[in-house]
């Protein structure tokens, strides 16, 4: 039987590198996508037929019809938003319940993570990160410390689950004196617990190595990029997870001996989000040229990408961590 293959599509920047774009036209290649890492953080913008599309958590090759999309166990996913990317799909005429699996292990970004994130950004002062809020960074920190809540926990004992992480975190916020309400927030996020129960949630570690032995074919999508990873990126401004090529080993249970192609997506110029180094923007007419342009504005957050000009020492830098193959710029 004949092995299939895994090939990993990654930026090799700080994000927005168009790595959507490619995964549509990359897609008809192979019989399931799989986003390996991060959350809602990350916006994919497609177009179709003059309708523009941004996806965050739901993988972009769910316009390719026929085509299997898994949400792996390394990504963090949030109920209310996810339902409500896939109900705008659902309503465009996009199938997605037969077509989209869940990991089991996947963790889940509850209201009190968002409200930590906004906590622990008031707390850094003039030192923030510059974080989208939407709880990425506290969804991990309890994934690392062993107290998340996992999307296989909505199928078994999940009330009691979810009020004792809950518990948890209101003692830290209290602790921190930070004043919120999360009622409206809390009662559509449990609404998207029920949605999310609609869907196929499987091992999908175990699906993924089965899909290989059948001989098939894997692309991974990666969200956000190398340098905002963090072990290798610029920190401590960084995303909470491993952006690289070896994130797609850990993010969806796959052997480094099984991935082939390494595509890394660039930009010809750089362009970053939030705070952090970078060494080569700029701040004249020319930033805001390319900014206007480049229509530079995050498909999430709606804030404009500082621009600047490419920096060949860190795609360098990144081409090397990531063991790229094939170099794609747009």
């Amino acid at each position: 039987m004949n092995q299939g293959k895994v090939d990993v599509l990654l930026g090799l920047q700080w994000g927005d590198e168009g790595k959507g774009k490619v995964v549509d036209v990359l897609t008809p290649q192979y019989d399931v996508i799989a986003r390996f890492q991060g959350g809602p953080n990350a916006g994919h913008t497609l177009e179709f037929e003059g309708q523009k599309y941004v996806l965050r958590s739901i993988p972009s090759g769910i316009f390719q019809g026929g085509k299997v999309n898994i949400i792996g166990n390394g990504v963090v996913l949030a109920p209310d938003l996810f339902m409500d990317e896939a109900k705008a799909l659902e309503a465009s005429g996009h199938a997605l319940k037969e077509r989209l699996h869940i990991s089991k292990k996947a963790h889940l970004i509850m209201p009190t993570h968002r409200v930590l994130d906004a906590a622990y950004e008031a707390q850094k002062g003039k030192n923030k990160v510059g974080t989208t809020g939407k709880g990425i960074g506290p969804t991990y920190t309890d994934k690392v410390s062993r107290n998340g809540l996992r999307v296989g926990d909505i199928l078994d004992g999940f009330e009691e689950k979810y009020a004792a992480a809950k518990a948890r975190h209101e003692a830290i916020l209290k602790s921190l004196n930070f004043e919120y309400n999360i009622d409206e927030v809390e009662k559509k996020w449990l609404e998207g617990v029920e949605y999310l129960r609609q869907f196929p949630i499987v091992d999908s570690e175990h699906e993924i190595n089965n899909v290989l032995r059948s001989g098939k074919s894997i692309l991974c999508e990666g969200a956000q990029g190398t340098m905002l990873d963090v072990d290798f990126g610029s920190y401590p401004f960084v995303t909470s997870s491993n952006t690289i090529c070896a994130g797609a080993c850990t993010g969806l249970g796959i052997g480094p001996n099984k991935i082939g192609e390494v595509f890394g997506i660039m930009k010809a110029y750089c362009t970053r989000v939030g705070a952090g180094p970078f060494p080569t923007e700029l701040f004249d007419e020319t930033g805001k040229k390319i900014r206007d342009l480049g229509h530079e504005y995050g498909a999430v957050t709606g804030r404009e990408r500082r621009c600047g000009w490419i920096d060949l020492v860190a795609l360098r830098y990144s081409i090397m961590v990531n063991g790229v193959t094939q170099l794609l710029i747009r």
